[in-house]
């Protein structure tokens, strides 16, 4: 009996000790249902289920990236096992708050230059996760663009210049436009209001096409976007298959859902007790692309056949 007796308080504590992910997102909950689920999916492929042996809590910064390093300072002070960081800022801030507590990310810039880890391979440290290697499709996407709309001369990039890899995705896609003859100019965007009025400029500077750069930030803003990308009827390119989905003509980029799986694998697997040093920062072998047939009619372009079957969806 008294064997039995002292055991209910280690139960207890150990019950009370049930490890967490702190989910640390740049963006909102709303706008990341959809890659939570899947990073919930990742953990319970590890072997791990919600509520018996690991639990979830989440803090979003709504865009507001002034408001991460606080949110993660919050999942260093609640002692989380694991902070699993989405999108660029949200990285940047959980490495800048702990030395300690692993780090699962997911990002669009090298990892390596952003000082998150040592190597791909090796990462060193206690960061690891998934690169999407967003910043350097600028100039696919250029190319994507061009081939839908081959007379376009004057090419627009939106930005957002408050994120942190916006010089170099800029940089890829001007040395893609004088390498095809053709002039880039950026526009900048950093807020909802000032999204409304950049279309105004591009307008203004006579576009042909427009490029959406990957900043985190316009994904929540990806129907206003595609909105007003119908309503100044210039045909645009965004870096992932939801913008396409909420309208928009054209997409090139990585699996935003299979990022965060594998993300939420890694997480699991260093729950079970693996290292992030011992995990490689992994890269996306395939990309997709996402065409929106409805869009391209209202816009009067015709989608040619061979880049159609280049697709890997279609949507009419």
């Amino acid at each position: 009996m008294l064997g039995s007796a002292a055991a209910w308080p280690f139960v207890a504590r150990a019950q009370s000790r049930m490890p967490v992910i702190g989910f640390l997102n740049s963006l909102s909950s709303a706008e990341t249902s959809h890659v939570v689920g899947a990073f919930r999916q990742g953990v319970t492929l590890a072997g791990l289920v919600e509520g018996e042996s690991v639990r979830f809590e989440y803090l979003y910064a709504d865009g507001a990236y002034q408001r991460l390093p606080g949110m993660a300072a919050e999942f260093v002070r609640r002692d989380v096992a694991v902070i699993a960081a989405g999108a660029p800022p949200a990285a940047l801030a959980a490495k800048a708050a702990t030395t300690t507590i692993p780090i699962v990310f997911v990002v669009g810039f090298d990892p390596v230059r952003a000082g998150l880890v040592a190597s791909y391979n090796r990462p060193g440290g206690n960061a690891t996760g998934v690169c999407l290697i967003t910043s350097s499709l600028a100039q696919k996407r250029l190319e994507l663009i061009l081939e839908l709309v081959p007379k376009a001369r004057m090419i627009i990039m939106l930005v957002n210049p408050t994120f942190s890899d916006t010089a170099i995705e800029v940089q890829d896609a001007q040395t893609a436009a004088s390498a095809n003859g053709r002039q880039l100019r950026t526009v900048n965007a950093g807020t909802t209001a000032e999204i409304g009025s950049a279309f105004t400029l591009i307008e203004g500077q006579g576009a042909d096409a427009l490029i959406v750069a990957s900043d985190p930030f316009f994904v929540t803003q990806r129907e206003q976007l595609a909105a007003l990308a119908a309503r100044y009827a210039i045909p645009t390119i965004f870096p992932f298959r939801e913008y396409v989905e909420a309208g928009g003509l054209l997409s090139y980029g990585a699996s935003l859902v299979g990022a965060y799986r594998q993300a939420g694998l890694y997480a699991g697997r260093i729950l079970k007790g693996e290292k992030p040093t011992d995990l490689p920062v992994v890269q996306p072998t395939t990309f997709e692309m996402i065409i929106n047939l409805t869009t391209a009619k209202s816009l009067g372009i015709g989608v040619p056949t061979t880049l159609q079957a280049r697709a890997d969806e279609v949507i009419e």
